[in-house]
C-alpha cells in the first residue's frame, strides 16, 4: 500500500524483512504453457489475487502466477536487480518517483499503453478515475522526455486524509458530526482532549512520507502549486514567508500539544492500532485504514475529512493511484498480459477487490456504491495531488532534509527558520549538484 518519501520512493516503507513469496496458478515448472508472472508487493491482497488467478483460468484457461516479494524496500530491490539482467516478469510494480518510471521505460522495460487505452473509443482509458490513470501517464514535453501516454494500469484509487473519531468528540463536547474544518479550530481540540485524558492526533511521523504528505498538502494549499514548483526547479527559496508559513504550522501544531507524545518515533501501524482503540480523537492516514481499523475494531464510529483550512480556499489532498500494474515490454506475453489487465480492472472484478480488500476501485463504475468512509476517500480524488502529476520533482535530499526539519520542530529541537536555512542549504548544494553533472556530460559530448 498506500504508499516523494509511495510511496524515496515517497510512500517507502522504511524497513528491512525476509522476502517472502506467494504464487498462485500454474507453477512456472508444471507441464503445459507457461502462466503469466505478475510481481507484486501488496501483502494484504494476496488472498484475493489468488482466487482472481483461479476465476481467470476458468474462464479464459490462461494460468496467472503471482508472486509476492514484501515488504516495499525488499520489493523494489527485487525489481531493480531484475532489470538490469532482463529478469522481470510479464507484469510487475514500479515503486518509486516519476524519473524512476521514467528509467524504466528508457530501458525498455515497459509496454506503452497508449493504443490500448484509445481503442474502442477510449473504452479501457474511460473506466478509470482520471486521476489514477495520470499518475501513469506522461504529458506532452515532459521534463523526462519520455513520449507522452499512458503506460501503467492502475488497480485501485487512494487518497490520504484526516480521519476522526465519532465518539470522542461527543466526549469532548463537539459535534460528531461537524468536525472542526478550520486551522485554528482543529488546534483547540489538543486542550480538550489533555483534559479528558485521551490522545488528540495520531500518525506514523517516524515515516517521513506521511509529514511529507500533510506538509506539501498544506504547501499547495498555502501558496498554490506553481509556486511549489518553482521552489522545486529553484525559483523560489525554501527561506521564503509563504514556506516559513508552512513550517510555522508544525510549531503552532506542537504548541496546542494536539499530537501524541512522541510521534516522530511512531510508526503509522502503532498509530492505527490507538486510533482503532478509541484513544485518539483524529489520525492523518489512507484509503487502506479502512480495512486496517475493520479488522482491529469492527464497532469503530469514525469519519473521514479533508485537512482543516487554514485560509478560505481549496484544500487538496495526497491520493491518485493507490497500486498499478505495467507490462514487461520485452516479454513475449505482452498480449495477454495487456488482455489480463484488462479483465482485472473491469467492472465484475474490481468490485470483488473492493468487497475482499476495502481499496477504491480505479474502476469508476466499480466504485458508485462505497460504504460511507470510503465513500468520503472517493469524493476526494479530483482533489488529489500526487509527485508523478508535479511538472518538476523536488530531489530526494531536499525532500528529507525538508522532513526530518519538521520532525525536529515537533520536538523542540530547531525553529522554523533554522530549517528553513538548512532545507534552502541542501537545496543549494543539489542545484550546483546537477549543474555539475550538466555541465560535465555536455563537457565529454563535444
Amino acid at each position: 500500500m498506500m504508499s516523494k518519501g509511495t510511496l524515496s520512493f515517497r510512500f517507502a516503507i522504511v524497513a528491512a524483512a525476509l522476502l517472502v513469496v506467494a504464487g498462485c496458478g500454474r507453477s512456472p515448472t508444471a507441464k503445459g504453457p507457461a502462466p503469466l508472472r505478475v510481481w507484486h508487493w501488496m501483502t494484504d491482497r494476496e488472498e484475493a489475487f489468488t482466487e482472481l488467478a483461479r476465476r481467470y483460468r476458468q474462464q479464459t484457461g490462461t494460468a496467472i502466477h503471482f508472486e509476492l516479494y514484501a515488504p516495499s524496500d525488499v520489493y523494489v530491490q527485487k525489481v531493480r536487480s531484475a532489470a538490469q539482467t532482463d529478469g522481470l516478469p510479464d507484469i510487475y510494480g514500479v515503486l518509486g518517483e516519476t524519473r524512476d518510471i521514467a528509467s524504466f521505460i528508457n530501458a525498455g522495460h515497459v509496454l506503452p499503453l497508449e493504443a490500448e487505452m484509445g481503442q474502442d473509443n477510449d473504452a479501457w482509458r474511460s473506466s478509470f478515475f482520471p486521476k489514477t490513470l495520470a499518475v501513469n501517464a506522461f504529458v506532452p514535453n515532459n521534463p523526462q522526455g519520455i513520449a507522452p501516454g499512458v503506460y501503467g494500469v492502475p488497480i485501485d484509487a487512494m487518497s490520504i486524509q484526516l480521519i476522526y473519531n465519532k465518539k470522542l468528540l461527543a466526549k469532548l463536547g463537539l459535534n460528531p458530526d461537524s468536525p472542526p474544518s478550520m486551522w485554528k479550530d482543529f488546534l483547540q481540540v489538543g486542550q480538550l482532549a489533555k483534559a479528558h485524558g485521551v490522545l488528540g492526533f495520531v500518525s506514523g511521523w517516524a515515516e517521513l512520507w506521511l509529514i511529507d504528505c500533510l506538509a506539501t498538502d498544506y504547501a499547495i494549499h498555502l501558496m498554490g502549486m506553481d509556486k511549489v514548483e518553482q521552489t522545486y526547479a529553484g525559483k523560489k527559496a525554501y527561506t521564503d514567508t509563504e514556506w516559513l508559513r508552512v513550517l510555522r504550522l508544525f510549531a503552532e501544531l506542537r504548541d496546542s500539544r494536539l499530537p501524541a507524545e512522541g510521534i516522530v518515533t511512531m510508526v503509522n501501524k502503532r498509530a492505527e492500532q490507538l486510533f482503532a482503540n478509541e484513544q485518539a480523537v483524529f489520525a492523518f492516514n489512507g484509503t487502506w485504514a479502512v480495512n486496517v481499523y475493520r479488522s482491529m475494531n469492527p464497532a469503530l464510529e469514525y469519519g473521514v475529512m479533508m485537512l482543516p483550512k487554514v485560509k478560505d480556499r481549496p484544500m487538496v489532498t495526497w491520493g491518485g493511484a493507490g497500486s498499478s500494474f505495467f507490462i514487461n515490454a520485452k516479454s513475449p506475453k505482452a498480449p495477454q498480459a495487456v488482455a489480463f489487465l484488462k479483465w482485472l480492472t473491469s467492472q465484475p472484478q474490481q468490485e470483488y477487490l473492493l468487497q475482499a480488500t476495502q481499496n477504491i476501485p480505479a474502476n469508476r463504475a466499480a466504485a458508485e456504491a462505497l460504504p460511507p468512509p470510503l465513500a468520503a476517500f472517493a469524493e476526494a480524488i479530483d482533489a488529489a495531488v500526487h509527485p508523478r502529476l508535479f511538472a518538476v520533482q523536488e530531489q530526494s535530499a531536499v525532500i528529507e532534509a525538508f522532513d526530518k526539519g519538521i520532525q525536529s520542530i515537533l520536538i523542540g529541537e530547531a525553529t522554523p527558520e533554522q530549517v528553513a536555512e538548512a532545507v534552502q542549504s541542501v537545496k543549494q548544494r543539489e542545484l550546483s549538484r546537477l549543474a555539475s553533472q550538466s555541465a560535465y556530460g555536455q563537457h565529454t559530448v563535444r
